[in-house]
């Protein structure tokens, strides 16, 4: 029986994707106008992105451990290898919940071979880990492979991204209300990077077209062959950015597998329109 790949709506795939390659996903919530919503299920990432501009203020809450429950109990009855793929610890509970209601129904099934990772990675970058653990799980590789190669890619992605407005990050605790004020003051675009699971200011520019290249710039001095890995970019409702960045990437590392998707609502909540990210491995693709 081949194993059964988990993740949680963090990782902000398409559904097609999950049809694709027989993934399982469960859905962070997302509260807005005081009615709470599942990530990616009854709700769009457009209607959050819509509703930020107008003035409003989405909060999100992680997965809860009786939903988890419910997805696992249903796979361990069948004695079905699982792997559960987690949103990063360090900016949401998920992972924890998901381990907890793991521990449980593993009291009931001591037999069920399951087990979760902590990716340490968010959106497309969580995204990719997972969609390379699933083409595996397909091949027929055991739990143990699958772990293996998952857990490489994890450490090894890289997270570049860059947001519109500093102050939606601020709302999120993300940043100081300092640093918000005045990159909005100046129109500056901060550069950030995701280090062990954490948002990490990475530089300030001034200037959309000089963040897009410097973006590509980062790319080259941090990653390997880039030319035969999937890349990712996830924009906050910014196809058109996301787009150029692709095409500025296919045209100085001949890239032929890039991944274009929106940033998802439970993310996007925090982040904001016009956030654009970019993943891609530091090392070589496994």
């Amino acid at each position: 029986m081949n194993v059964k790949i988990i993740t949680d709506s963090a990782c902000d795939l398409s559904q097609s994707h999950y049809e694709k390659y027989n993934i399982d996903m469960v859905s962070l919530t997302v509260e807005l106008d005081n009615k709470n919503f599942e990530d990616a299920r009854t709700i769009s990432a457009k209607a959050v992105y819509d509703a930020m501009r107008g003035g409003k203020a989405p909060k999100t809450s992680q997965v809860s451990p009786h939903k988890f429950r419910e997805a696992f109990e249903n796979y361990a009855k069948q004695n079905q290898p699982c792997l559960y793929l987690a949103f990063s610890s360090e900016l949401s509970g998920t992972y924890n919940a998901g381990r907890m209601a793991m521990q449980e129904v593993k009291e009931d099934y001591p037999d069920w071979e399951v087990e979760a990772i902590d990716t340490h990675c968010a959106s497309l970058g969580h995204g990719l880990v997972v969609l390379r653990a699933a083409q595996l799980a397909q091949e027929g590789a055991n739990l143990s492979e699958v772990i293996e190669v998952a857990t490489y890619h994890a450490n090894h992605m890289e997270h570049i991204f860059t947001v519109d407005d500093l102050e939606y990050l601020y709302r999120g605790g993300r940043v100081s209300k300092t640093a918000a004020f005045v990159g909005s003051l100046l129109k500056i675009k901060p550069l950030l990077h995701v280090e062990d699971g954490k948002l990490i200011p990475l530089e300030k520019i001034r200037g959309s077209k000089r963040v897009l290249k410097r973006m590509v710039d980062v790319m080259e001095e941090r990653g390997t062959n880039l030319q035969n890995q999937p890349i990712g970019i996830s924009h906050g409702d910014d196809l058109a950015s996301a787009e150029q960045l692709a095409e500025m990437i296919k045209d100085r590392f001949h890239t032929e597998e890039i991944h274009i998707e929106m940033v998802g609502s439970a993310i996007g909540a925090h982040s904001g329109p016009g956030t654009l990210a970019l993943f891609f491995l530091n090392d070589d693709y496994q």
